[in-house]
């Protein structure tokens, strides 16, 4: 018999925002196909309150009256991994969000060795979740219900860790670091999936290829992408980086030796075989960007020389913390502070990239780090 309480009409919602309403701390979990779609989508919501479980289901019921529940400042949000949760419902609802609290950011932040869900419901708590469930199809419907028990455990335990994880922030005077760390989540920002042609030298294999060859899997990526589009699969189910480096390395010059290459989806050999055929035959360009990109956005050679320098810093600073590097500062902040070179406090104030806390607590180090070059 199901613990939960499904949502999948407006009454049922509204009934469930005037509940929540009322509580000071909920908390908040999300399923998307992302493994199952080009566009992935938001399609289930999991809230639970201190007393009861629930499940709603954004692809039967139009969830943007939940926009004041996450709005809310008198109600505490509690996630685990918030970023990919906050970043889909803005993208699908455009939800602004006040008051959160997320565990595995916390468990970073206490240093705790291991900050997936399960192992630590399994270590504080003493509960082993099911993780048969973890590539679920959630765009498919009707939903089992052995996928709907699993889904809703994701947000019942989250209470009880949420006050283990209080408590020891308390113990450890991190509870202000952590509050400033929730404060960023809320301000995370989607980006339109765009797609670059230039991305397929992160395609895994690209390096052993030859010039010629990396000139022909680029065009083998376009073509992924372009049918991944249009059938609305996630690229890498149409065809796998080890097909692509395959064909872009043995050309097959026929839909018989085409289909001897594993990794390639059915849409693709039923519907295209011919069009993938024909253009691994034609001849083809240098690849563009034919040198591998900077992987440091883009830095000048001084710009570069600053960002190694903090981030060695950072990076011993953590370490005698015992704490990830991203903790203490991320990558991004550290290159946007070594691109602009800030010579006094008050100019690194004045740029607004670190928050208050990081600001309170690193700013005077870090101008002193860039002074010494």
């Amino acid at each position: 018999m199901a613990t939960y309480v499904f949502i999948s009409s407006p009454q049922k919602l509204n009934e469930l925002i005037a509940t929540l309403d009322k509580h000071p701390v909920i908390a908040v979990d999300t399923e998307s196909d992302s493994l199952y779609s080009y566009f992935e989508k938001v399609c289930l919501v999991q809230i639970s309150t201190p007393q009861t479980d629930y499940i709603v289901d954004p692809l039967a019921v139009d969830i943007s009256p939940l926009a004041t529940i996450f709005a809310a400042e008198h109600i505490q949000k509690i996630f685990h991994a918030a970023e990919y949760d906050i970043l889909s419902l803005k993208r699908d609802y455009g939800f602004e969000f006040s008051n959160l609290f997320d565990t595995m950011v916390s468990a970073k932040i206490l240093g705790w060795q291991k900050v997936g869900l399960g192992s630590l419901l399994e270590i504080y708590l003493h509960v082993k979740l099911n993780k048969k469930f973890q590539q679920y199809n959630w765009g498919k419907r009707p939903l089992s219900s052995q996928a709907l028990n699993y889904a809703y455990m994701d947000t019942h335990y989250l209470h009880a860790l949420r006050q283990i994880q209080l408590d020891e922030l308390a113990a450890q005077k991190r509870l202000s670091e952590a509050q400033a760390a929730f404060k960023r989540l809320t301000r995370l920002t989607p980006s339109a999936k765009v797609f670059s042609p230039a991305d397929f030298w992160r395609v895994r294999g690209v390096k052993n290829l030859s010039a010629e060859e990396q000139a022909v899997l680029q065009a083998i990526y376009i073509f992924r992408d372009d049918v991944a589009r249009y059938y609305n699969i996630p690229p890498f189910k149409m065809m796998s980086d080890a097909a692509m480096c395959q064909l872009a390395q043995t050309r097959p010059k026929s839909v018989s030796a085409l289909k001897k290459v594993r990794g390639i989806h059915r849409n693709v050999l039923k519907t295209h075989s011919r069009e993938l055929v024909a253009l691994l035959q034609a001849n083809q360009p240098e690849a563009s960007h034919h040198r591998r990109r900077n992987s440091r956005n883009g830095l000048t050679n001084a710009a570069l020389a600053r960002y190694e320098h903090l981030r060695a810093w950072r990076n011993a600073f953590a370490a005698n913390r015992g704490v990830e590097p991203d903790v203490i500062l991320p990558n991004d902040a550290l290159k946007a502070i070594a691109r602009l070179n800030p010579a006094t406090v008050a100019e690194l104030q004045a740029a607004g990239i670190l928050g208050d806390w990081q600001f309170s607590t690193y700013a005077e180090t870090i101008i002193e780090k860039l002074n010494r070059l």
